[in-house]
């Protein structure tokens, strides 16, 4: 490959969506991660994600989540090993109107499959406690995505179609006027383009500090794997949905491959620095989860915890994805702030991102992701989750 038209910086779900579709237009592309794609320190990192479609009122998220769906699908066939798991998502709706209610709306009205069950339904067909729901929101072609595979497949389609993936630690190198002329790894070598485009999840703050620090609050999450009881198949994804319960903040996906019954909670942690958190899962954490099962999945009470996972949201004041071209360059846009939704939706933010480069415009949905918008706190039509603390 002779000097790229594109050095992408960041690996992860959206870096690497966004140089596979550069190169699918005819880009030459350089795609860079200091520690590789599917690196268990990316935001990517880990086993599982959910891929849902409801997002309140918001029509904009459920049609670029079905995109996306379809290209996840696509990936998974082309390498013949599926990424999307087709286990269906179930949201836990505490009362008869908001979330749940504003989705089912909005689900119905694009033509998206959703199905809502009283609490006797959903208890009959999944072994939850129900009793203190108002009803279950079903979307049954949602499901889970298989997010360390699905990065590393990502990565590996654009080395099959010619661009290069490589493992080095970059920043911002020499400038003339508007334009960055190159990144410098670590090593000293220079990485020469015509565009930039810098995706690299919890690190994308310390690279731009002035520009992205005021706007994305890096914190640590943590997940815990419950192993079912032998011979009971009732927790994997063949009879289980991913599951989202907003009013008590968690979120889970059923066992795919083995790895155990996931269970994460969907509050804010601690501030923390991508480079120096310990990824230990706590004890505190552990009692929490435990105690929100003993509630929601009474049968899985005395489970025990399998595996656990530390990793990090990056996220944005109103959660929306930041993706703009920076202030000073001409040739240079960010691209993060994925907080908490944006893996499912990779296929089409690196789409989106390929169609600026090309000089597409779309007013709308442009100031949504704004570097220069005032964002208020928020959180893209769900309940709002406490804010990171130091924001």
């Amino acid at each position: 490959m002779g000097s790229p038209d594109l050095v992408v910086v960041g690996a992860g779900v959206i870096g690497s969506w966004t140089a596979l579709r550069a190169l699918e237009g005819g880009r030459r592309v350089r795609l860079v991660d200091a520690f590789g794609p599917g690196d268990v320190r990316a935001t990517s990192g880990d086993e599982s994600r959910i891929t849902r479609a409801s997002h309140g009122t918001d029509r904009l998220y459920p049609i670029w989540s079905r995109e996306s769906r379809e290209a996840w699908i696509a990936l998974g066939e082309a390498t013949g090993n599926p990424i999307f798991e087709d286990c269906g998502v179930a949201w836990f709706a505490h009362e008869s109107g908001g979330f749940e209610a504003d989705s089912e709306a909005t689900l119905r009205g694009l033509g998206i499959p959703v199905e809502r069950l009283s609490p006797a339904e959903a208890g009959a067909r999944w072994p939850i406690r129900t009793d203190d729901l108002a009803f279950v929101l079903h979307e049954p072609e949602g499901g889970a995505l298989r997010a360390r595979q699905g990065v590393r497949a990502t990565a590996a389609a654009v080395e099959r179609g010619g661009g290069s993936v490589e493992q080095r630690r970059v920043v911002p190198g020499r400038v003339a006027g508007r334009r960055l002329l190159d990144v410098t790894s670590t090593d000293g070598e220079r990485l020469p383009a015509d565009d930039f485009v810098f995706a690299a999840g919890p690190w994308l703050a310390t690279l731009f500090p002035s520009v992205v620090g005021p706007l994305l609050s890096v914190t640590r999450q943590e997940a815990h794997y419950l192993g079912a009881p032998a011979g009971d198949e009732r927790w994997s994804a063949a009879r289980h949905p991913a599951w989202i319960d907003l009013g008590a903040a968690f979120y889970g996906i059923p066992s795919i491959d083995g790895r155990g019954f996931k269970v994460a909670p969907d509050e804010y942690g601690p501030a923390v620095d991508p480079d120096r958190v310990d990824r230990v899962v706590t004890t505190e954490a552990a009692a929490a989860t435990r105690a929100f099962v003993a509630r929601r999945f009474p049968a899985l009470v005395s489970a025990p915890i399998v595996e656990g996972r530390v990793c990090q949201y990056e996220t944005t004041p109103d959660t929306h994805w930041l993706i703009d071209r920076h202030p000073d360059f001409d040739n240079v846009w960010l691209v993060g702030g994925g907080s908490g939704h944006a893996f499912k939706h990779g296929p089409r933010i690196g789409q989106y991102v390929v169609d600026r480069l090309d000089g597409v415009l779309d007013p709308e949905v442009d100031a949504r992701f704004s570097l220069v918008r005032p964002r208020e706190p928020g959180h893209y039509g769900a309940p709002p989750r406490p804010a990171p603390a130091g924001r």
